[in-house]
């Protein structure tokens, strides 16, 4: 899929509008982006599931999965995890501070296909951003009617590191989808909340949950163990491989298909991904 900015190489100027931590260990932000010209802003349109280069001059690039939706307009959001050079450099600037994005970059999860469909969704830890921008995409009252039952079960290693807390306590709570939170243990010194949250693994979760896939899409991002672990269990519960959507973020690298770095068999995870079905990835070598 073509970048659809004007110069995919070109970074477009934001502003860092501000700034949220997420995590306990504040391993983790969130960048709320706003356009520096207004010119940018109305050329800028992108689908729930894709990406873009976070550009710092001087320091490099990172592909960063979009956490806001469409719906979500005149800012753009992107959950960052404190881990290289360039990702440490984004958590020290400051409200204000200028940066670059290329974008968006890469495909999106099939919403058109997803229409009249129960939708399951299943994240574990960061790669939980483009599924929290397709959460709330469909949530739009523009949008919600358009797709039926929404089942979601989102996992983290503890209540410290679930991201966009604020959120999941109210998608909890709400009568518009099926919220289910499971974290893999709760820390000696970590109250147990009051609101629903189950103790164990993601896949253990699903089996529960994920009983019928009647009419449904599973759309799947996570760890690669995550991901690995979670495919069987889709199965049994009868999801067939083209019911099953993966998205591959964690290969993605230059975002054009550029690099090479990025490539499983004849696929380009930035070009012809990140979404994938799972029928697709049967037809490459297994090392995604």
């Amino acid at each position: 899929m073509a970048c659809a900015c004007q110069n995919a190489y070109k970074p477009i100027p934001m502003r860092i509008e501000d700034i949220f931590i997420e995590t306990e260990d504040r391993s983790l932000r969130t960048f709320k982006l706003t356009f520096v010209n207004s010119d940018d802003e109305k050329a800028f349109s992108f689908h729930a599931g894709q990406f873009a280069e976070i550009s710092v001059p001087g320091m490099g690039e990172i592909p960063i999965g979009i956490a806001s939706s469409p719906t979500e307009k005149g800012f753009l959001s992107f959950t960052i995890q404190k881990m290289g050079t360039v990702t440490s450099y984004l958590h020290s600037m400051k409200v204000g501070d200028v940066i670059g994005i290329r974008g968006p970059l890469g495909n999106w999860y099939p919403w058109e296909r997803m229409e009249g469909k129960n939708v399951v969704i299943v994240g574990g830890g960061c790669a939980f951003s483009t599924l929290r921008s397709s959460i709330v995409y469909m949530l739009d009252p523009a949008n919600r009617a358009k797709y039926k039952d929404i089942l979601v079960v989102y996992g983290a290693r503890s209540l410290g590191h679930l991201l966009y807390r604020d959120e999941i306590l109210a998608w909890n709570e709400s009568d518009q989808l099926d919220m289910n939170i499971t974290v893999d243990g709760i820390q000696e010194d970590e109250e147990a909340p009051n609101w629903r949250c189950s103790i164990g693994f993601v896949p253990t979760a699903v089996k529960e949950k994920v009983t019928d896939a009647t009419n449904a899409i599973a759309l799947v991002c996570g760890p690669p163990a995550m991901i690995r672990f979670t495919k069987p269990v889709l199965k049994d519960a009868g999801f067939t491989d083209e019911q099953i959507i993966l998205s591959l973020e964690n290969r993605m690298k230059c975002g054009i298909g550029m690099c090479g770095r990025c490539n499983v068999g004849d696929k380009f995870v930035c070009k012809d991904g990140p979404v994938f079905t799972l029928a697709e990835l049967n037809q490459l070598p297994e090392d995604y």
